[in-house]
């Protein structure tokens, strides 16, 4: 009896070292990331499955513009083995901290290897009220509201989850390929609704929408310039731009003021819409505004 115990006991801790020796098998801890906009989150979830744990920086309703990160934020840094940068501009102030709260981090550029718009881009054409938010290179950060550019930022992530944990390399990888033919459907998808638009201005508050535009072949018209609220010359401008251009709707975003959107809606007998570029069901919500871009364009 002793004897079967003690077999038993034995094969017990052999499974037990196999399980920790062999890449993927055992209880391993999770590789911890941080991210800086919900939809870096959205992808780095879809890519790692249950082997990360995620964290964004900007919270719902913030904007990425002026985010001051909280100091329990700066303390999870200290632990998280990935940071996911898109570029946005709150980074660039605080990427010392970021990187001093923890030295052996790995840090990624969402959009290495895109050749990104410069700031004030408006798709393929210029409105004629230019400006708009940029990073500290003077490039538009808002590289993820292209599907096609989404693709590269994906390759990215699944390339750093895959440096840092090698063992799980084989499901990132299946993950990475079913997310790129989901980004491809809603790039079709995408074409589709906005290819027989008529008129393919939208005007908008915060130039968020430079790579979408570009990527579709519509023409941003922004409110915001540099990152300020339109003085009274500006803003007769846009309203005279928007009655030029039969602009209906005002497109917002969640996070900045509607004052001088809702100015420009009244005087030209239109209203405001919110589109949100940082909603986390990603597929979804670009779906939802190229719906409503098109709807806008068809009244």
């Amino acid at each position: 009896m002793m004897l079967c115990y003690n077999v038993i006991r034995t094969m017990r801790k052999l499974i037990l070292i196999i399980m920790l020796l062999i890449p993927g098998l055992g209880i391993a801890e999770p590789v911890r990331v941080f991210v800086s906009v919900l939809p870096l989150k959205t992808f780095v979830e879809k890519i790692g499955g249950n082997h990360v744990t995620v964290h964004t920086m900007v919270q719902p309703g913030y904007s990425p513009h002026t985010y001051d990160p909280t100091p329990r934020q700066i303390m999870a840094l200290a632990k998280a083995d990935l940071y996911v940068s898109a570029g946005v501009p709150f980074e660039k102030a605080w990427v010392r901290r970021i990187r001093a709260a923890n030295p052996r981090m790995r840090m990624v550029e969402a959009g290495a290897g895109i050749d990104m718009l410069p700031a004030g881009n408006h798709g393929h054409h210029h409105g004629e009220v230019n400006g708009g938010h940029q990073d500290a290179s003077g490039h538009d950060p808002h590289i993820w509201t292209s599907p096609p550019l989404a693709k590269q930022i994906v390759t990215n992530i699944r390339d750093a989850l895959t440096a840092l944990d090698p063992g799980n390399s084989p499901q990132y990888a299946s993950n990475t390929d079913a997310l790129l033919l989901e980004l491809d459907a809603l790039d079709r998808d995408l074409r589709a609704q906005l290819k027989n638009l008529g008129n393919r201005k939208f005007m908008v508050f915060h130039p968020a929408w430079g790579y979408f535009a570009d990527t579709y072949g519509l023409i941003q018209i922004t409110i915001e310039k540099e990152g300020k609220e339109p003085g009274a010359r500006a803003l007769t401008l846009l309203i005279g731009q928007a009655r030029r251009e039969h602009v209906k709707v005002i497109f917002v975003q969640p996070q900045f003021d509607r004052k001088s959107a809702t100015q420009v809606a009244r005087a030209i007998g239109g209203r405001v819409v919110a589109i949100d570029p940082l909603a986390p069901d990603y597929m979804n919500n670009l779906r939802g505004v190229a719906r409503q871009i098109s709807e806008a364009n068809t009244q």
